[in-house]
């Protein structure tokens, strides 16, 4: 091989080096995997969690349908029994047969039907819960306090939420009060496409404030009659809209009109619900009045300092 054979034979593995070179840099690029998708991620374990607690009621429900003595199971027998193998069920006679722990029971119902609206059923509203709950507890930071199982809540409140530029998608609005511990802390929760969109709680804020009225809209339920800010003027309509506030128990009766809809309010542990159907687009809150027991006003939000009036 002379030369000048030699420098094209070197020329060449030259290229062709280079040309594999960038063939694996392009292969190393094509085949990076796509960030990880933490929210089906995220919604996949929490259905696992509830599948899983499912699974335990209805081990639970089984237990309970069994003859009675059949077995003594382990563990949780009354007066500290503990049996290791399977008891005949004539033995029943002789030894008390051990009692399955209850299945969560959920949430408290509303006082009224007129708080579950849109054809909203009560086990919905219970689901769109347990899922709030989850998600609010998922993503806590650590050493927040946990936000308590649907047992320690009542529905206050459960109806459909319009997408708007800040909270896209149709959905529902879930509201339930916690009521154990008694410390009366609300929290509202938009779900839409069947997750848990966000979460937001507040305290009751009644008798906290100085000569605050019989009635009081506690300033975090906004979201629930007005659209986003995005939107102003061009709100999304029909949309049903929903207030919530504390009464004293003087109050008997409280109304309420927002724009060319009212609606009277259903009166519930210390709590009013009002709710209607809106089809015009309006620049200021819902007016709220409310009346003792012999039809005298006791309180109107147009004198109501505390409340604000225009909308944002």
């Amino acid at each position: 091989m002379n030369d000048e054979e030699q420098r094209r034979q070197e020329h060449g593995e030259r290229d062709f080096e280079e040309q594999v070179r960038e063939l694996l840099a392009e292969d190393a690029y094509a085949i990076r995997p796509s960030p990880a998708p933490y929210p089906q991620i995220r919604h996949r374990g929490m259905v696992e969690r509830r599948r899983r607690v499912a699974a335990a009621g209805a081990a639970l429900v089984t237990l309970a349908a069994m003859p009675v003595g059949a077995y003594a199971l382990g563990g949780a027998g009354k007066g500290g029994e503990t049996a290791t193998s399977p008891t005949p069920s004539v033995s029943a006679t002789h030894a008390a047969s051990p009692t399955p722990s209850p299945a969560p029971s959920g949430p408290a119902r509303p006082a009224t039907a007129r708080q579950l609206l849109d054809g909203i059923t009560f086990e919905q509203a219970a689901d769109g819960l347990a899922d709030c709950l989850d998600f609010d507890r998922s993503g806590a930071p650590a050493g927040a306090a946990d936000p308590g199982t649907p047992d320690d809540y009542r529905i206050l409140l459960a109806m459909r939420s319009t997408g708007d530029s800040n909270a896209p998608d149709d959905g529902m609005f879930v509201v339930a009060v916690r009521e154990k511990p008694a410390d009366r802390t609300s929290l509202i929760c938009r779900i839409a496409n069947g997750r848990t969109q966000g979460v937001s709680g507040f305290p009751d804020d009644s008798g906290v404030l100085p000569d605050e009225g019989p009635v009081l809209v506690n300033p975090n339920v906004g979201k629930l009659y007005q659209q986003s800010v995005i939107d102003r003027g061009n709100w999304k309509l029909p949309f049903r809209w929903g207030v919530i506030g504390t009464v004293e128990p003087s109050v008997a009766e409280v109304k309420v009109s927002y724009g060319d809809s009212s609606s009277e309010a259903a009166l519930d542990h210390g709590f009013f619900v009002a709710s209607g159907v809106l089809n015009q687009q309006v620049t200021v809150a819902p007016h709220i009045k409310g009346y003792d027991a012999d039809g005298k006003l006791v309180y109107d939000s147009d004198d109501d300092k505390y409340y604000q009036q225009p909308l944002p």
